[in-house]
């Protein structure tokens, strides 16, 4: 799994750093499972974030203009509907093997958490392609896909274009 420090050194420090756990368990009570640590690590160090004027990441704190369990609740809704489901290789929600939206692109990726079907298996990271309509899963963390685009690698979002100088953030307004 890659490290916070890892992604940090290509991303820039952390100045969000959020301590208080509430939030998250808020959230994880609402949608019955409990996210994955190092995607909480990530999201708490940087608050909500636009990294490569290209990748939204959202905070679960309900005061934020930009919270991440609004997001989840709209798109859960949205990827649901009938005709969407197609484009899933599974379905949207919040159970064992369904897939949580946690992640959008300005580019019109959608990042989901593929919940895994036992405590002993691995969260995964599938990444959908609205203009395709197409999908890809990664055998990876979310901290791992979260570097591998941070360094440029072609994780379905590319940052080469977008971040010719390196990565950088903004926060969300």
């Amino acid at each position: 799994m890659a490290t916070l420090s890892e992604i940090s050194a290509l991303l820039g420090e952390s100045t969000f750093n959020w301590s208080d756990p509430a939030p998250w368990t808020a959230r994880e009570r609402e949608f019955g499972i409990e996210f994955p640590a190092d995607f909480r690590e990530i999201i708490d160090a940087y608050g909500s974030i636009e990294i490569n004027g290209q990748l939204y990441l959202k905070h679960p704190a309900e005061h934020l203009l930009h919270d991440l369990g609004t997001m989840i609740r709209a798109d859960l809704e949205f990827w649901r509907e009938e005709d969407m489901a197609e484009f899933l290789p599974g379905p949207a929600g919040t159970n064992p093997g369904e897939l949580i939206p946690v992640a959008t692109a300005t580019t019109g990726e959608m990042i989901f958490l593929r919940i895994p079907d036992d405590s002993s298996s691995p969260w995964r990271v599938v990444v959908q392609e609205m203009d395709s309509p197409s999908w890809t899963l990664y055998e990876m963390t979310f901290s791992e896909w979260l570097l591998a685009y941070l360094k440029g690698r072609d994780v379905t979002l590319c940052s080469r274009d977008r971040a010719p100088d390196g990565p950088f953030y903004e926060f969300l307004p």
